[in-house]
């Protein structure tokens, strides 16, 4: 569909104009609207892992896939990312030694579940001090280690929650039918 005559299209990454403490807290409330306050899409991050069994979290799909366990901390360590990247953070500095992905054990416990959701959450809670602190000159610059601007990096975070979002709540519905089929 052609645009209407005089308007261009604006480039990807671009802060929408608005007055600049604004934009801070517009970029907060689309982190935790994919996190973990209501949003109009459905389940958030937080949310579509409110009442999962630890046979759901744990549970494969195949053995090459990952399971919601994986799905949670590769969240956490995303989140760990954008923080490192805004605040100048070492490398190496997540709670677990790797990056991206990392496999968990075959067996999951009720603690071990509760310590990758206190990481998450922690993640999480990192990021929001970093993205408050900004200054809003700062949201069209590249931060270290960035090939996209400080605001395409927070909104890129909050698409990663609801992205895995859907692919957690795909993964009970699919591991609550293997289950019932035995």
């Amino acid at each position: 569909m052609p645009r209407p005559p005089g308007r261009r299209r604006r480039p990807a990454g671009r802060v929408p104009p608005r007055e600049p403490a604004a934009q801070v807290a517009s970029l907060l409330a689309i982190l935790d609207a994919a996190y973990d306050h209501p949003s109009w899409h459905g389940p958030n991050l937080r949310g579509s892992l409110r009442g999962l069994s630890l046979a759901d979290a744990a549970w494969r799909p195949a053995s090459t896939r990952h399971n919601i366990w994986e799905l949670v901390v590769h969240a956490a360590y995303w989140k760990y990312i954008g923080t490192r990247r805004l605040t100048g953070a070492p490398r190496g500095s997540f709670v677990y030694k790797g990056s991206n992905w990392f496999t968990r054990p075959e067996t999951m416990t009720a603690a071990a579940w509760r310590t990758e959701l206190a990481v998450l959450e922690a993640a999480h809670q990192e990021l929001r001090a970093a993205v408050a602190a900004l200054d809003p000159k700062q949201l069209l610059e590249r931060p270290a280690g960035s090939q996209v601007s400080t605001f395409a990096l927070i909104t890129g975070v909050a698409a990663h929650d609801v992205y895995h979002a859907g692919q957690i709540q795909l993964l009970k519905r699919l591991s609550r039918d293997h289950i019932r089929r035995g």
